[in-house]
């Protein structure tokens, strides 16, 4: 002969089992999906349990990340979010993220627009702290009033340049640049691009969304003692 013991501090939970339990859980987040305001008597009613229990599944909801908000007395409901467990991005999947907040941030539609900008914030937040380095330092000044998005649509051929060793010609403000592309980059969603300058005979840092125009030339280079990223100073 067996004896079960339950060690729940609630009677109810005993009585019912852990898969009703769990069923009754299931059933209180379908009915706060359906959205609306719901009294915590009418949701322990449904249940068939105590607003006592009620209030214990409402805690064990918001410790499993549901997106609940209410108070005794008042009633409870679902807050319009979505839940994304934690991930790990790569690299490259992390320059998506930033590349689509920063089309959309420069979108005619206001609503999508402080969208993508309170996400650009939250996302920062949540990077670890680390300083600019300094020679990226003077992009945070022109952060709040930068076209992010312009230029975007040269990187393709920018990041094919960079593969294959092939000079480009690069349209600027002040006139056009012979380069080797040596490196893309971003500090936040400010995207520069490293390059040798040919005329400068020089390392320069390029804001991508000044670049006007790009160019693919013919020749290629090698690398060459004093003109590759590594011997950059």
């Amino acid at each position: 002969m067996f004896l079960t013991v339950c060690l729940d501090p609630d009677p109810e939970t005993c009585q019912n089992g852990a898969m009703s339990q769990s069923q009754r859980l299931f059933d209180l987040l379908r009915i706060l999906r359906g959205g609306g305001l719901h009294r915590a008597e009418d949701l322990a009613h449904h249940l068939g349990v105590s607003q006592r229990t009620l209030y214990r599944y409402i805690d064990r909801l918001a410790e499993a990340g549901v997106p609940v908000e209410g108070k005794r007395g008042v009633g409870y409901r679902l807050r319009e979010e979505i839940l994304i467990p934690p991930l790990s991005l790569a690299p490259d999947e992390f320059e998506a993220l930033q590349l689509g907040i920063a089309i959309v941030a420069e979108s005619p539609d206001p609503g999508l627009r402080g969208a993508a900008l309170a996400l650009a914030g939250r996302l920062d937040a949540a990077l670890p702290a680390e300083p600019l380095p300094q020679e990226a330092a003077w992009t945070a000044e022109f952060a709040p009033r930068l076209g992010i998005a312009r230029g975007l649509s040269q990187m393709p051929l920018i990041r094919n340049a960079i593969r294959g060793r092939q000079k480009l010609r690069l349209g600027l403000a002040g006139g056009t640049l012979t380069v080797r592309p040596l490196r893309l980059d971003h500090v936040g969603r400010i995207w520069m691009l490293t390059v040798w300058s040919e005329e400068d005979g020089a390392f320069r840092d390029l804001r991508l969304d000044l670049i006007e125009a790009v160019t693919a030339l013919p020749g290629l280079f090698v690398d060459e003692p004093g003109k590759r990223l590594r011997d950059r100073p």
